[in-house]
């Protein structure tokens, strides 16, 4: 199309100006046809997830089990023991609960921990609650009544794109809604595309699913589209317009700063004529 309204103004320009004013009016039209092939490139490198496939994608099915997250490697834990107050404590701090660490327990890169007594466990592609539970059943063999609580300390969303806020959000819960992240978010701003939203989950035995949600149309949308699971990419797309603003600024941003140093020289010119 570029290379098309290209040929067509210099065939305009051969055929009905001459002299100056045709090389005038060429150089014109060619500035503005670089100017529009630049943003074009340029626009098509700025959106984020972008994807060969113009499939739908299906929607994830949610259910609890599906939602309730499950622990990675580098994953930081929270572990409490709670057991008989009679029997010694495993710290030395005597506390009915005592946490195995103030700053949590890293997984290592195996899936493992280690904890007193016990020595390593691993934890990785269990829930909370399993975790917990294997835990527990590990503490039997040496306490009297063990009971352990267990939570993943650094589960986050991370939002990107035309949001007033973006960033990353800390998830204290199992699950959040889209519309909960955007408002922590500061909303889209103006240029973002409500109705094109991207949604990037990493599905055990899937991989990394990406799915669009349109929160412009209230009849079709769906419970599932709008949960988040920790870690998910919450990506609001901008418009053509920013897109086409952002690559035209860095387009002109060399002729502008040509302008302003060569000013001061076109000012003295002035001045000595």
């Amino acid at each position: 199309m570029i290379h098309f309204f290209r040929k067509s103004m210099i065939l305009y320009c051969i055929n009905n100006l001459k002299g100056k004013k045709m090389w005038k009016f060429a150089f014109g039209l060619t500035l503005v046809s670089f100017v529009i092939s630049g943003c074009s490139t340029s626009s098509a490198n700025y959106e984020m997830l972008q994807t060969g496939s113009q499939k739908k994608v299906n929607t994830i099915k949610t259910t609890a089990a599906s939602i309730e997250y499950r622990i990675l490697p580098q994953d930081r834990l929270q572990v409490v023991l709670y057991k008989d107050p009679n029997q010694e404590s495993i710290g030395g701090s005597g506390e009915l609960g005592e946490s195995m660490s103030n700053k949590g327990i890293l997984v290592n890169a195996a899936g493992y921990i280690t904890l007193p007594l016990i020595g390593k466990v691993k934890v990785a592609g269990l829930t909370q609650t399993q975790a917990a539970d294997k835990i527990t059943r590990m503490y039997k063999k040496y306490l009297n009544t063990p009971s352990v609580y267990l939570e993943v300390l650094n589960k986050k969303i991370f939002v990107l794109g035309e949001v007033k806020k973006p960033g990353v959000i800390p998830l204290d819960k199992e699950k959040m809604t889209l519309f909960e992240a955007l408002a922590h978010a500061g909303d889209v701003t103006d240029y973002g595309q409500k109705n094109h939203i991207s949604v990037v989950s990493n599905i055990p035995g899937r991989g990394m699913v990406m799915r669009t949600v349109d929160l412009t149309d209230f009849d079709h949308m769906k419970y599932a589209d709008l949960m988040l699971r920790p870690n998910d990419i919450v990506y609001v797309r901008p418009d053509s317009w920013k897109q086409f603003k952002v690559a035209s600024d860095e387009f002109t941003s060399p002729f502008e700063t040509i302008t302003k140093i060569a000013a001061p020289f076109v000012t003295l010119k002035y001045l000595g004529d």
